[in-house]
């Protein structure tokens, strides 16, 4: 069935197998008219094929390399080396053929993500009993709050929040992580994720179209329709390697006097390298992307990433932990701390914030009971207002609760620290003091990167410039930019040199910077789906050491893609000098091209195996010191 689906997919390969075999039947049998007439029929059409194709190319802004292959076949033709331009043909149509494998083995990982891709969903028609009568579903349909029964081995179909008492996990699909992951009730469990030896029930949290898999499949995807680099890469060399070959065949004809020695030169003229070896070397870098837990929107990021010079990092969720922990409250104006600390709590249930989680973290620890708003707004990244009570609370940056309360006053805050200033009525009420650890690997990455060609590394943030500053001490970075707008952060990603800039950020205020700068990168696990969106690659696990991974990848990629083109092509031109003096018949050069060509696509999928980056990450937050 295997074969058969093969000869359905490539029709013009086993046709011209078949074509070869009666040609050389014939010609065997002594009726040698026959078969060339039949040869010379069967190339011209395939000729007249590939001309058409090639005009498609041209109109479409490709230089078409298959002119290589056009006049080998011609000239073969013209000298009457019939049986080595249906060799030449079969190389052609088998090159398709080859493409295809290679490509599926290059891209594996990505089309394993596809491939797994949750269908069906279990929807209990009971939820408010013990019965586990269900309703099977399309993925697609299944509503928020539905109740769902996940059985073992089976796909997590949307994100969702475990009911059960506690669940096993397998989440490589999404993180990379190859050990199961422990969840206990009321966590949330991601779409994509594989459930363990027990079934458990889960509330659906997302629609499937906004579940974490999904939202994966749907890079996936676009990762795989971006080819511009590979052709952009083609067409780089297309010209002066078709010039190159053609100018010895003349040579080798014009010297010797014989025609047959132009097509004996040119059958070894191969264009393998650059049509299929680069393309499958991208696809390859993009799958072992997606294998390490990062999904990369396409070859073109890959080549932008090998490049980069200049780096720029968000502060909080990106070279911090991203979870900020209370320490302090200074109330003010009379207000008690412990009323401060749950109005701005209940008025942060309406922020995606990053502190925001930390204030609402510190009030339920506190056991302070959360009031719901009559009405709540948020101005993202300067802070929320919230109706609570009947009292208008205020909780965001110092700057903008001050245009509300104008007796607001400044904190004086320690190293590390970040600060939510309150203000309930028009009056200042307070500062909630917090503070978020640098990332454990966060030096360790920026010190990557300087050691392999990133000249300036940046941090691009909206946090005070004493909490900036002190954060960028610690993990080796010496150009800080505070109390940025997201308007700002744009325009000094703008004015980075040297280029192209990575820039690396994980909420809604990075979204912007993500996609202005050449390189975004959106740390995915925890970031908003906007920045996702925004960004050129997407880290699904929560650590920073992937941007390091990633970099290396693309400097990796490109250069088995280089070598790759570079091996055929030299390879090929020393061939044709060699056969410029009739030593290789025309039939045997066009047997040793396909051997070239496969020599340069196993040579590209190295692609898929690279060598580590060598990061060493602290194992504890007591490993790390001040980076001088």
């Amino acid at each position: 069935m295997r074969f058969l689906r093969w000869m359905v997919r490539f029709p013009l390969v086993w046709l011209t197998i078949i074509v070869l075999a009666l040609v050389l039947i014939l010609s065997a049998s002594g009726a040698l008219q026959t078969a060339r007439w039949i040869a010379v029929v069967y190339v011209s059409l395939v000729i007249a094929w590939t001309l058409f194709g090639m005009i498609r190319d041209v109109m479409r802004g490709h230089v078409g390399l298959d002119v290589l292959a056009v006049v080998a076949m011609v000239a073969t033709l013209a000298v009457g080396e019939y049986v080595a331009s249906l060799v030449i043909v079969l190389m052609l149509t088998g090159g398709e053929a080859l493409e295809d494998y290679a490509g599926r083995r290059a891209k594996r990982e990505l089309t394993a993500l596809l491939d797994r891709s949750p269908q069906i969903a279990h929807v209990l028609v009971h939820p408010h009993s013990d019965s586990d009568e269900i309703q099977d579903v399309a993925a697609d349909d299944v509503e928020i709050g539905d109740l769902l029964l996940i059985r073992p081995s089976e796909v997590v179909p949307v994100d969702g929040v475990l009911l059960s008492d506690e669940g096993s996990f397998d989440e490589s699909s999404l993180t990379g992580e190859s050990l199961p992951v422990h969840r206990q009730a009321g966590e949330e469990v991601l779409s994509g994720a594989v459930n363990g030896s027990r079934a458990v029930r889960v509330r659906a949290l997302r629609r499937s179209a906004d579940s974490q898999y999904q939202q994966i499949v749907a890079l996936v995807q676009q990762a795989q329709d971006d080819r511009a680099p590979t052709v952009r890469l083609a067409d780089r060399f297309a010209i002066p390697f078709t010039a190159v070959s053609l100018v010895i065949a003349g040579a080798a004809w014009g010297i010797s006097g014989d025609p047959a020695r132009f097509a004996e030169v040119l059958v070894l003229a191969t264009p393998c390298p650059l049509l299929i070896a680069a393309p499958v070397a991208f696809l390859g870098g993009l799958s072992r992307a997606a294998k390490t837990g990062v999904i990369v929107k396409g070859g073109a990021v890959i080549e932008q990433l090998a490049r980069v010079r200049s780096a720029a990092f968000d502060k909080t969720g990106t070279l911090t932990e991203g979870r900020p922990d209370l320490v302090a409250v200074r109330a003010a104006g009379g207000f008690d701390e412990d009323e401060v600390l749950v109005l701005a709590a209940s008025a942060e249930q309406y922020s995606s914030h990053v502190l925001a989680d930390g204030i609402r973290r510190a009030a339920e620890s506190k056991g302070l009971a959360l009031r719901p708003a009559e009405q709540a707004s948020e101005v993202a990244t300067n802070g929320v207002t919230a109706l609570i009570g009947g009292r208008t609370v205020v909780v965001g940056k110092p700057a903008y609760v001050e245009s509300l309360a104008p007796d607001t006053v400044r904190a004086d805050i320690e190293a590390g620290q970040a600060a939510a200033y309150v203000a309930v009525d028009g009056r200042f009420a307070g500062v909630l003091l917090l503070a978020d650890d640098p990332r454990p690997e966060s030096a360790a990455v920026v010190a990557w990167l300087r050691a392999h060609d990133v000249e300036r590394v940046t941090m691009l943030t909206g946090d005070a410039r004493a909490t900036a500053e002190s954060v960028a001490h610690l993990v080796g970075i010496d150009d800080v930019h505070a109390e940025l707008l997201p308007p700002e952060k744009v325009h000094l990603a703008g004015q980075l040199r040297p280029r192209p800039v990575l820039m690396v950020g994980d909420g809604v205020n990075d979204a912007p910077v993500l996609a202005a700068a050449d390189i975004g990168i959106a740390m995915g696990a925890k970031g908003s789906t906007a920045a996702g969106d925004a960004a050129d690659a997407v880290i699904l696990t929560d650590s920073l050491a992937k941007v390091a991974d990633a970099v290396s990848i693309g400097k990796h990629t490109l250069r088995v893609a280089y070598t790759a083109i570079w091996i055929g092509i030299t390879i090929s031109i020393a061939l044709m000098l060699i056969a410029t003096t009739g030593v290789i018949p025309a039939v045997a050069g066009a047997l040793i091209q396909e051997g070239v060509d496969l020599a340069t696509i196993l040579y590209a999928l190295r692609a898929l195996t690279g060598p580590p980056t060598g990061l060493v990450v602290p194992t504890s937050d007591k490993e790390l010191s001040p980076a001088r």
